[in-house]
């Protein structure tokens, strides 16, 4: 029997099981089963880049103790009394530079839900799949795309962390707020989530590929090249947080592949919030440094992110660029992330076939 036979078979055994729950009693409507689930979720976006909707998700943002991991005690009235009094006008002013006025949302939303349609266009063959994608802050949220799933018959749900590089911050708050969400339900479907992919060969080739044809493009050659990830505290990484190594790894990984001499790839950290120690070296300090270095061109691109958002449009792209200038560089420009590029694309699709194997017959 050949694979297209045994897909056949899945996918029609599934339709009959659907067809055999059938009405249930007390007028209760049909229970569709037999379909399995792709959840792509990515970090967040407020609705607006109003103080309303930019407290709101400032709010839920740094109220995860995932995120800051200061007893509550002593962090809701700096949270709650100064933080998000002050926060929202300045975050807001900084998503309006960057906001998809023809769409009326951030970036981040319009780049993730064309992931997703790509996502799912190219896995169309499959008529037991669905795809959807969610935030883990803000909208649509994790749980209200795992109950529509649910109610699309899916079973069983692959759960995507858009995070390459898995910290506690981004990968394990993702996973914490899917199984609260299971929690709730009565009937609850199989889960899986996927790991890390930091060093996963497709993705150091795709993140290659774009760096490549990007420098191609220019009319200057990079003595730099800064990888730019968002920065966790030192605290962070000292209590186990395996987010620091992941990093080296693909800056490593990405060097060897490129063939670049030592020292032209730097590894550096971004996005430092509060009193504490953070990752270090810091990607601001950097580029004013080489700067006043001499250094006269670099590039900067960010492998932590999927999609470019408020972190590389506004900080890298924006006050990175501003930052070099003023202190005597010369020509700076900043490398898109994957988005929705056909190398972003394949990334995805591949980790998500490799990560369905069992449930989903190629």
């Amino acid at each position: 029997m050949n694979v297209m036979d045994k897909s056949t078979r899945f996918e029609d055994a599934a339709i009959k099981r659907n067809r055999a729950v059938g009405p249930l009693p007390d007028g209760h409507p049909e229970v569709k089963i037999g379909k399995v689930g792709v959840l792509l979720v990515n970090l967040g976006t407020p609705d607006g880049h109003d103080k309303k909707n930019m407290r709101r998700y400032l709010g839920e943002f740094l109220s995860d103790p995932r995120v800051i991991e200061w007893p509550k005690a002593l962090w809701y009235p700096i949270l709650y009394g100064i933080v998000l009094n002050t926060r929202p006008k300045k975050s807001g002013a900084a998503y309006a530079e960057i906001w998809n006025t023809e769409l009326d949302e951030s970036p981040l939303r319009t780049i993730t839900r064309d992931q997703s349609e790509k996502l799912a266009k190219a896995l169309s063959g499959h008529s037991s799949l669905v795809v959807d994608w969610g935030m883990r802050y803000g909208n649509p949220s994790i749980e209200s795309r795992l109950q529509a799933l649910k109610e699309k018959g899916c079973e069983r749900i692959l759960v995507f962390p858009l995070y390459p590089q898995y910290s506690a911050t981004t990968t394990a708050t993702v996973n914490d707020k899917t199984f609260d969400a299971l929690m709730k339900m009565r009937w609850m479907p199989a889960i899986r989530t996927v790991p890390a992919y930091h060093d996963d060969p497709v993705y150091i080739e795709a993140l290659a590929r774009s760096i490549a044809n990007h420098i191609a493009s220019l009319d200057f050659e990079p003595e730099r090249v800064i990888a730019s990830y968002h920065g966790i505290p030192q605290s962070y990484f000292k209590k186990g947080d395996p987010y620091h190594c992941h990093c080296q790894k693909t800056s490593r990984l990405l060097n060897e592949r490129l063939g670049w001499p030592e020292g032209k790839l730097m590894t550096c950290f971004q996005s430092r919030f509060g009193p504490e120690e953070w990752l270090q070296p810091y990607t601001d300090k950097t580029i004013e440094e080489l700067a006043k270095q001499g250094v006269e061109n670099i590039a900067v691109f960010n492998p932590g992110f999927v999609a470019d958002c408020l972190e590389t449009l506004e900080e890298i792209a924006g006050e990175g660029e501003e930052i070099f200038h003023e202190a005597g560089g010369k020509n700076f420009t900043h490398i898109p992330c994957l988005n929705a590029t056909d190398e972003g694309m394949a990334v995805i699709e591949t980790i998500i076939r490799r990560e369905l194997g069992g449930w989903l017959i190629d």
